[in-house]
């Protein structure tokens, strides 16, 4: 439970405490400062407690933004003030510091008032009274450096009127205004993609209203979509033209209830930790589910195109490692301005280059529309073989526009991003030793060299595995050597210029061995055990991001060591092909795949099921 403390008598016909217990909030009164910071103290530890002042006017949805969001630990708006249970103490020392302190004149009052409003619309002409206690509490909060969130409030009302008509112009201005619509407007993502825009969005937004109407989360929403998907592409699997025009059609269906989600967490501001992670990565695994069951449904017609499955998987996934490489390598990035950003700028400015430039990186819209859409009407080879250049043009795209910003800006990266690079590099026992080895070399090369290495030493192993034959000891060479390189590569902090296209690099080195590896072996079996294996490790992978992204850092480094690190694995595979006969090989690799996926999905479950991460929700780019 919450509670709401009114900072004075209430006001006879205000509809304040019908609104505030509408939003979970019991009541109390206090009769000034003092009684307020009494109350306070009393509240039990646990709860989220709120400064109103009873003489607020404006919309619930206000009031909703203000003090109900569960993504910050202190936030206010004109006339109120909260704060969760994290910072409770922070809003009890200001409040007694304000209870102690003399009134501020008229003027500082005003001014104080203004401060409080930044962010919010200015829908009231006429100041907050001198004695407007919440907004002083969070002016105090300010001054001492924990400084409360103030959401946008746009078009929405939120004032303290001073007189009589001041308040009577403070409701006629809430009455102008349908904050109902304002909500459903603002459920909806503020940067999205053109199909998600335009085509989904219209309606899902009232879906999301319906499922918020209904009690409905969108954890809920979330596993609803996954359910949905799952059952697409085991719609795919059957073979059958019924069958992918069902799953084509599904796959739409799951990505509407994908959109949901999100809308009805930004409606009712159910954000939470665990349902990021679980919207990130059940996002993931419809996609690669999906491509599955297209792959199984090809090969019930004759079409054996597991190898493109899997080429899609790898190709998708490096793209997503080289935007959150570029996203936590500039993320708090000192003079990262470049003439290539200015340009992007100028493109955006103008209005059909933007969704042009969203359409051609082939974000989640376009890219489900696009499977769907050949699912009914072609096969699934020609579904991949689209997929693959479609993919393979947007990552050529984008990572040619973020190295021409990275080459010609001057930023200076923190430590804190030199980190996010390491844990995303997944560096195992091997790597760390050859690292360990090679610092003092390592300081001496050039700011280019640890992405130079790092490919050097990924197309030694990959190329090796595709020019000799399967079992060639070759393999375990040219994968030793990747060992070596990793371990270079990653010496000394990765702060260079380019040095966030190691992880992605790294990612494509693994992944395409293991899918060369079981190409070459060329028996049944072998690319659908590769398939499985590559999904359950860039599960560890996507998981690393996603507790990095949460504030959380990355997974404990027993479970990195436990998996291996990434050359680790590279050359566990590449020695399993030089051991063991193709047939041997493929059972091996379906094994790996299965220890793996057990160890790091249990990690997961366990670290965000009981993570006390702050609440996040990711309102980026859709990949």
């Amino acid at each position: 439970m919450s509670t709401a403390i009114l900072t004075g008598p209430p006001v006879p016909g205000s509809p304040l405490e019908g609104d505030l217990r509408s939003l979970g909030f019991d009541v109390r009164v206090a009769s000034g400062a003092d009684e307020a910071a009494e109350l306070l103290g009393r509240l039990p530890a646990g709860e989220r407690a709120a400064l109103v002042d009873p003489r607020f006017v404006g919309h619930v949805h206000a009031l909703r933004l203000g003090l109900t969001d569960p993504r910050f630990p202190a936030a206010a708006i004109p006339g109120a003030a909260t704060a969760r249970p994290e910072a409770r103490a922070a809003l009890l020392a200001a409040l007694r510091q304000v209870a102690a302190a003399p009134r501020p004149d008229t003027a500082r009052a005003s001014q104080a008032a203004e401060g409080a409003s930044s962010g919010a619309a200015a829908t009231d002409t006429h100041p907050a009274p001198a004695d407007s206690l919440p907004d002083l509490v969070a002016g105090a909060l300010d001054a001492e450096g924990a400084a409360p969130h103030r959401p946008g409030l746009g078009t929405l009302v939120a004032t303290v009127p001073g007189d009589p008509q001041a308040r009577n112009e403070a409701r006629q201005a809430v009455a102008a205004v349908d904050d109902e619509d304002v909500r459903l407007r603002s459920a909806v993502k503020a940067r999205d993609g053109f199909f998600t825009t335009f085509f989904i969005s219209p309606y899902s937004r009232y879906i999301a209203r319906w499922c918020a109407r209904r009690g409905l989360t969108p954890n809920q929403v979330t596993t609803a979509s996954l359910i949905t998907a799952l059952i697409a592409a085991a719609a795919a699997a059957t073979g059958t033209r019924g069958g992918f025009v069902a799953a084509g059609a599904l796959l739409i269906l799951s990505f509407v209830l994908d959109c949901t989600d999100g809308q009805l967490a930004r409606y009712s501001l159910q954000y939470s930790t665990l349902g990021a992670w679980l919207d990130a990565t059940f996002d993931r695994a419809k996609e690669y589910a999906y491509y599955a069951g297209l792959a199984l449904g090809a090969a019930r017609g004759g079409d054996d195109v597991w190898a493109l499955a899997l080429g899609a998987m790898v190709l998708q996934t490096c793209r997503h490692v080289v935007d959150f490489s570029f996203n936590e390598a500039n993320h708090d990035a000192t003079g990262n301005t470049s003439p290539t950003a200015a340009l992007s700028g100028r493109l955006d400015s103008v209005g059909w280059t933007v969704w042009v430039r969203r359409m051609i990186v082939l974000p989640i819209g376009e890219r489900w529309a696009m499977i769907a859409v050949l699912t009914a009407v072609t096969t699934p080879r020609i579904v991949f073989y689209a997929l693959l250049v479609g993919c393979a043009f947007a990552a050529a795209y984008t990572t040619a526009g973020r190295v021409l910003r990275s080459l010609t800006r001057e930023a200076r990266r923190t430590d804190r991003a030199a980190q996010a690079l390491a844990d995303l590099a997944d560096s195992g026992p091997l790597a760390e030793g050859f690292a360990a080895a090679s610092r003092g070399f390592a300081r001496r090369l050039p700011s280019l060299a640890p992405p130079v290495i790092a490919a050097l030493g990924a197309a030694a192993v990959t190329l090796t595995a595709w020019l000799t034959p399967y079992g060639s000891p070759w393999t375990v060479v040219a994968a030793l050597g990747y060992a070596l390189t990793s371990g270079v590569a990653v010496a000394r902090p990765l702060k260079g210029a380019l040095d966030w296209l190691v992880p992605p690099v790294f990612r494509a080195a693994e992944y395409g061995t293991v899918l060369i590896l079981a190409a070459r072996a060329d028996v049944n079996g072998a690319l659908p055990a590769a398939f499985g294996l590559v999904a359950a490790v860039a599960y560890h992978h996507y998981d690393t991001v996603y507790r990095i992204r949460g504030g959380t850092g990355a997974p404990p480094h027993r479970l990195v060591r436990a998996v291996g690190g990434h050359e680790g694995r590279t050359l566990a595979v590449a020695l399993l092909a030089t051991l063991l006969g193709a047939p041997q090989f493929t059972v091996a690799l379906a094994v790996l795949a299965v220890a793996v996926a057990l160890v790091v999905v249990a990690e997961s479950v366990r670290f965000w099921v009981s993570s006390g991460a702050p609440a996040v929700h990711d309102e980026g780019e859709p990949a």
